[in-house]
């Protein structure tokens, strides 16, 4: 498997002959969208920043969208959407947002998308499940500050945590309380079947391949 950064909470994870992609840039963003073919793209947030399905080129016939909670199986692939909201008032201010739960080479998937409540409550933890590889919001516009994700961190308890959305200053904070405040970004990050995961929880910075 190989995960690449595109920056904001835009990924690329490629898994054999599956490609999925994680909320692409629009066109008339601020941010460059990436280019590149995949088969399924994940949206986890109506925003110009988020809901650019169309960027992703073609990969045998146009990608298979999905958008928003519920249960979908596409080429093999469990996906699970998880509801949750951009903000601490319940979506009063910035509305619903995604989180989506996958399997892929027998480790499950967590893009926590712009998941920014006060708390990670029961019902959503309880859905998410068992996490090997999450994809955590830190500390950019409003989604979590470095406090917030620490915790959502340790409840969910993830083998990998790969740090998306981040603000450098609450990135720092974030790495220091983890104990990794030298760790360098990577270009991506490549995980072998034959390599176990360690049994206490890593950070994984990713460099962002375009801003």
């Amino acid at each position: 498997m190989v995960i690449t950064y595109y920056g904001l909470s835009c990924f690329k994870v490629s898994s054999g002959e599956i490609t999925l992609a994680f909320d692409p840039p629009l066109k008339k963003s601020s941010l460059r969208s990436p280019r590149f073919q995949a088969d399924i793209v994940l949206l986890s947030r109506e925003h110009e920043n988020q809901s650019g399905d169309k960027m992703i080129a073609e990969k045998d016939d146009l990608p298979l969208k999905i958008k928003g909670p519920g249960e979908y199986e596409i080429r093999g692939v469990n996906i699970f959407g998880i509801p949750s909201y951009h903000d601490e008032s319940l979506g009063k201010t910035q509305g619903l947002s995604t989180i989506y739960v996958l399997e892929l080479e027998d480790l499950r998937l967590c893009h926590l998308g712009d998941f920014g409540e006060k708390n990670l409550r029961a019902e959503t933890q309880e859905a998410i499940g068992r996490v090997d590889i999450l994809f955590l919001p830190i500390g950019a516009g409003s989604v979590m500050n470095s406090a917030k994700a620490i915790k959502i961190a340790n409840q969910l308890e993830p083998k990998i945590i790969i740090p998306m959305h981040y603000d450098t200053k609450e990135l720092d904070l974030f790495l220091k309380e983890a104990g990794l405040e030298n760790s360098k970004p990577e270009e991506k990050l490549t995980l072998k079947k034959k390599d176990p995961l360690q049994d206490k929880t890593v950070v994984r910075v990713l460099k962002p391949t375009i801003n």
